[in-house]
């Protein structure tokens, strides 16, 4: 294996670590390819010296040898079958290691379209969700995400969704900076689940569905025959051996009928069972990997206690144990098994009181389990990103609400050092920062820098910036408003409805719960009021911010209208100008530096840019 990341972290960088991982699973996956070759032409052989041995001891009538030697291949053909399994399984999960590492490299590089964009938990109303590129190409979610359930990945969702109190945000860093020192560790956790491709299903639904009534809780009288028929029903073919015909037709009649008349429910617990089998089975090899370690930080320890807290089995065994019982549901995926297993043991009314029996073994539901599994999931993902980016910044998220402190700010969607770095801070609430500044200059690109980071910061994520110092807020952004010609609605009205979600998140109105947001609201809002003339412009974005200022929010507005920067003289307390600039090289072309500047932007570009791109300016 790998040398432990925690030694690598201190002489490697990321880049050559996952190369080098990259290299050895890829070694590895070759040579157990040709392992799993090499089995399988020893089972032929096997198979194929078993067949001439017995032949030639059978036609020299050494009729014991020939089944000795029937018997002795059976046997150690079972040993070879077991034996190619498990060599196909390291060719497979040295394949899984190298994929990881692959995608490691690839997140380094920015290369994100081959990852789940994310796109079912993307809502337009949400406050900051579609503006900051969350979810979607190229998104945040495609950077994060290394969650190998569904469970995991709405774990993760809503952690980027909703801001965190400080305290949780504390014990996620912690549980996050202990895994990530293990990189092998986390990579062995997401082979072992992707080993079971078929986890689309909400498992949530599996776990509500166990809570129905049982089965047998009204029916204690078919137990008696689950043990009566099947006897019987063995018994009658044995007969039909020795020429009693109408008995055995008789005595397979009665199972015949019982499985006619509860076929509708054993379909039910197929369907359900088999669905979630994958499932169960990735979760057990992940809790069993989990259990096996000693913790240290408060969420991983109370994630072991939660996973052992289940009647004094541990919450791997007891997976374990679920998935052989949807396992034993699998003989219907083939119908002329299913018929003989049914027909002579009622084997799917075996495995109906095998789940029921299971269920009374555990205590608390199923719930638990699967959502500690999913925060682990979670975590992971939080994990590998700090393990892959060690130069960023674990962020202190203590401050008083509305408190942003930043150094070297990037963000975090720009890959290669692309991105310029920026300090910047606020502090308390009323306060508005304007950023104006010429076209392309990167007005909008630093609020969704800000933004990004806040919401980063508080999922437990680290940022890239050399410190980062925030309080407890609601980023909410207006930024992509767009005309909706299905509800008759202009971009101007569109930004407007936008506007009026801020003042309702802003508004401390108890008969208003579902639009007050919990925390004080950090707002970034770019181009105000775009869609109207100049002086409506000026006249409202300056309304807003005087509204704005009287109530538990700050946050940044970006804008062209320099009149909108003469509010630092009219709220000196409140409003301050910062800008982005461009500069106008000797040969005509146009020079940013990205660089944030205090005071208001003083050139202005959109002539020379018109005249670069060929139409005319006087």
């Amino acid at each position: 294996m790998p040398v432990s990341a925690e030694f690598r972290k201190l002489t490697v960088a990321p880049a050559e670590l996952f190369r080098e991982n990259l290299t050895h699973h890829t070694e590895r996956e070759t040579y157990f390819a040709g392992r799993h070759r090499l089995v399988a032409l020893v089972r032929l052989l096997v198979f194929g010296g078993a067949v001439v041995g017995a032949w030639v001891l059978f036609s020299a009538g050494a009729t014991l040898a020939g089944f000795g030697v029937i018997l002795a291949a059976y046997l150690a053909f079972l040993g070879l079958v077991q034996w190619h399994r498990k060599v196909g399984y390291q060719r497979e999960h040295h394949r899984l290691l190298a994929q990881l590492n692959r995608d490691e490299l690839a997140r380094l590089e920015g290369k994100l379209s081959g990852f789940d964009p994310g796109l079912r938990y993307l809502d337009a109303q949400h406050p900051y969700a579609a503006d900051l590129d969350v979810f979607g190409t190229h998104s945040v979610f495609q950077l994060l995400n290394r969650s190998t359930s569904r469970l995991g990945q709405d774990w993760l969702a809503g952690w980027l969704l909703a801001p965190a109190a400080p305290a949780a945000v504390r014990e996620r860093q912690q549980a996050a900076a202990e895994l990530a020192l293990d990189v092998v560790w986390q990579q062995e956790w997401q082979a072992r689940a992707r080993h079971y491709p078929r986890q689309e299903r909400d498992p949530r639904e599996f776990a509500g569905w166990l809570r129905t009534p049982d089965f047998f809780a009204s029916r204690a009288w078919l137990l008696p025959l689950l043990v009566v028929l099947p006897v019987l029903a063995v018994g009658a073919v044995l007969a039909a051996f020795n020429g009693y015909s109408n008995l055995w037709l008789v005595l397979l009649a009665l199972p015949a009928a019982l499985n006619a008349r509860f076929a509708a429910i054993r379909a039910d617990y197929y369907q359900q069972a088999t669905t979630m089998r994958d499932a169960l089975r990735a979760a057990h090899d992940q809790l069993a990997l989990f259990e096996a370690g000693e913790w240290q930080s408060p969420a991983l320890r109370r994630l072991h206690r939660v996973l052992h807290d289940t009647g004094g089995t541990a919450a791997a065994r007891l997976l374990k144990q679920l998935a052989a019982v949807a396992g034993w549901f699998s003989a219907r995926q083939n119908p002329a098994v299913a018929g003989v297993l049914n027909t002579l043991l009622l084997w799917d009314l075996w495995g109906i009181w095998q789940l029921e029996r299971w269920k009374r073994r555990l205590q608390g539901g199923l719930e638990p389990l699967l959502e500690a599994a999913a925060e682990l999931d979670a975590l992971v993902s939080l994990a590998a990103f700090r393990a892959a980016n060690p130069t960023f910044a674990e962020p202190d998220v203590t401050a008083p609400a509305l408190t942003l402190e930043a150094t070297q700010l990037g963000h975090p969607l720009l890959f290669g050092g692309e991105g310029v770095r920026n300090d910047f801070q606020t502090a308390g609430a009323g306060q508005t920062v304007v950023v104006t500044g010429s076209n392309m200059a990167g007005k909008s690109t630093f609020l969704r820098t800000v933004g990004l980071n806040l919401v980063l910061a508080q999922a437990g994520a680290v940022v890239p910036a050399a410190a980062l110092r925030c309080g407890p807020a609601q980023v909410f952004t207006a930024m992509r408003t767009n005309d909706n010609l299905a509800e008759s609605t202009s971009s101007f009205y569109a930004e407007l409805k936008r506007l009026r979600l801020l003042l309702d998140l802003t508004e401390s109105n108890p008969e208003k719960p579902a639009a007050t947001s919990q925390y004080p609201v950090f707002y970034l809002l770019d181009e105000i009021l775009k869609g109207t003339n100049s002086e409506d412009r000026h006249r409202g974005a300056r309304a807003l911010v005087y509204q704005l200022r009287q109530r538990p929010a700050s946050g940044l507005i970006s804008t062209h209208d320099l009149e909108l920067a003469a509010l630092e003289t009219d709220l000196p307390e409140n409003v301050r100008n910062v800008s982005f600039n461009s500069y106008l090289n000797p040969d005509g072309t146009l020079r940013f530096d990205y660089q944030l500047t205090p005071g208001m932007c003083r050139s202005f570009n959109a002539s020379q840019l018109m005249r670069l791109m060929g139409i005319v300016v006087e």
